[in-house]
């Protein structure tokens, strides 16, 4: 998306400063969108939104962890003072737990569901109020092939997608009247450092990630730009009848 579509658009991105993140960042500021690059990562988002603008884009980055509320009012703060309230919102921020069911622990389920879960809450309702003042916007929420097609050795992971799942049908439906849209993106297995360590994670515990089952489930790693393409155009006025839906970035890793 190299025009221009976003232009003057206050866009916020959580989990901003890597991977996928990182990407929707520069992608979002290449088509004119203000951006407000949220993470804990301080040295990534800070040099990432330093390079934005030596690039010619607007950027700002505010460090906070979306997991703790009043980090998110702060860092929304700053989207609205320095950019205007958002009306684009990319809740990425996520990670992953890896390891067999039954050595998971209750420290790892609040963890894992703080940080996919209660960030993605968090954030849309530290930014939806400024949305609706300001006439509408869109969501996009990163969930995964996880939240329907399941892993060994992911039971939480794929439960807290499940749930960024059904969060994005029911922010849609509840909103759709007042012109907001909400959808998920859906990435299969990713070429980022957390996506590699992730596969690491389940080569050690015995499961069958090698190159080769991955081309025949989905052809090969999926690029973290592929997923920010993805993102954006559920963003966009492009996407202007698409609400409430999944988008499944895994050349057909759920269809096959």
């Amino acid at each position: 998306m190299s025009e221009r579509i976003f232009a003057g658009a206050s866009a916020l991105v959580s989990g901003g400063a890597g991977g996928c993140g990182a990407e929707a960042s520069r992608k979002l500021a290449a088509a004119g969108a203000r951006v407000t690059i949220v993470d804990r990562q301080i040295d990534l988002g800070k040099a990432l939104a330093a390079d934005i603008v030596a690039q010619g884009g607007e950027a700002v980055f505010a460090a906070a962890d979306v997991a703790k509320g009043a980090e998110i009012e702060q860092a929304v703060k700053v989207a609205t003072d320095t950019f205007g309230a958002p009306t684009l919102l990319f809740n990425h921020a996520g990670t992953i737990v890896v390891k067999p069911f039954l050595d998971t622990s209750e420290a790892d389920y609040d963890w894992l569901m703080d940080v996919n879960v209660r960030s993605m809450f968090l954030m849309t309702k530290a930014v939806l109020p400024g949305m609706l003042a300001r006439g509408g916007g869109a969501i996009v929420n990163t969930s995964s092939i996880s939240a329907v097609a399941a892993t060994p050795m992911e039971v939480l992971y794929g439960t807290t997608k499940g749930a960024v799942h059904m969060f994005s049908r029911a922010i849609a439906v509840e909103f759709r009247d007042r012109n907001i849209r909400c959808n998920a993106v859906c990435p299969g297995f990713i070429r980022t450092p957390h996506g590699m360590r992730e596969v690491e994670a389940l080569e050690r515990l015995g499961v069958d990630v090698s190159e080769s089952t991955m081309a025949v489930q989905q052809g090969r790693m999926c690029e973290p730009g592929e997923v920010a393409d993805a993102a954006l155009f559920l963003l966009s006025d492009k996407a202007r009848f698409i609400n409430g839906t999944h988008l499944f970035v895994d050349n057909c890793f759920t269809a096959a």
